[in-house]
This record gives structure tokens, sequence and C-alpha cells, in this order.
């Protein structure tokens, strides 16, 4: 079973006890940091997330994950909130964080570059839509972009 595997597998398991609960998954990781194997559920909620949310997501997930069991071998499962660097995962995210500045790497260049820093528009079909710092404009397809994340405003 390959990773992108272990995390479909996974998202598509808790994705429904996670909104049942109120709350969003904003994303599922699953890899080896340090020798350990780490299934990260990042989640956010309409007033944000605490230790409180995170302990009931891992606890109403704890369960279904052991029965259904989708990861191969033991791992170590983590529930986080998404940070001042929030992934913008899916297709509602960028029309959600549209004038909010972001970072975005592409899976291949477009027009010579694959890292892409600016103010987000939103979403336009299938693509995003980009001021990049200099204030050219830029529609990346939605399927080309391998990570995005908002640029925190530490100011």
């Amino acid at each position: 079973m390959t990773q992108n595997s272990v995390v479909e597998a996974v998202r598509q398991l808790v994705e429904p006890i996670v909104e049942d609960l109120g709350l969003e998954l904003v994303e599922v990781t699953y890899g080896n940091e340090q020798g350990r194997w780490i299934l990260r559920l990042t989640i956010d909620g309409p007033e944000g997330i605490g230790h409180e949310e995170c302990r009931r997501v891992s606890e109403a997930v704890d369960g279904p994950l052991d029965e259904a069991d989708p990861v191969p071998g033991s791992y170590y499962l983590e529930v986080s909130s998404p940070g001042l660097d929030r992934p913008l995962v899916k297709p509602e995210h960028f029309v959600r964080f549209a004038g909010e500045r972001v970072r975005i790497r592409t899976a291949v260049p477009i027009d010579g570059r694959r890292n892409w820093t600016g103010r987000l528009n939103g979403l336009d079909g299938d693509k995003v839509l980009l001021t990049v710092d200099g204030g050219q404009e830029a529609a990346l397809p939605l399927e080309q972009i391998a990570r995005a994340r908002l640029v925190p405003d530490l100011s």
C-alpha cells in the first residue's frame, strides 16, 4: 500500500467523523519522521482549534482507524490545527482565503517558474488566480498545484 493510498483511505474514513463533530478535515499526511511513522490529521473549525477539539477528534477516530486498519504497521496519530501558515488543499480553500498572501509551488514550471508568492484572488473554474509580488496576474491550474500555504502576517 502506497503512502498516497493510505492518505486517501484515511481521508475517506475519518472525514465524515470529523464533520459530524462540526469541524473540517483540512489535510491528512502520512510519512516517516525520524524513524517513526506519523499519521497526521489537520483539522479546523469555525472558532479555530484548541487542545479540546484535537482530543475529541483523536478519540472519535481512534476506534474506527483500529477497526478498518487502513494504515500498515504501527504509527503515531497526531491531530493538530492548520497553524498560521495553513495549507490550502481543497478548491473551496482558494475561495475562502481570497485576499490573503499565499506561497504556491507548482508540480511543473508555469511561465518558467514553480514558486509563486502573492495575493490570492480566488478561483475561476479550475484556475487559481494570483497577483504575484511585483504586480503581474497569474492563473495557475489547480491540478498543477503541488503545495499552497497562507503566508502569515506577523506585523
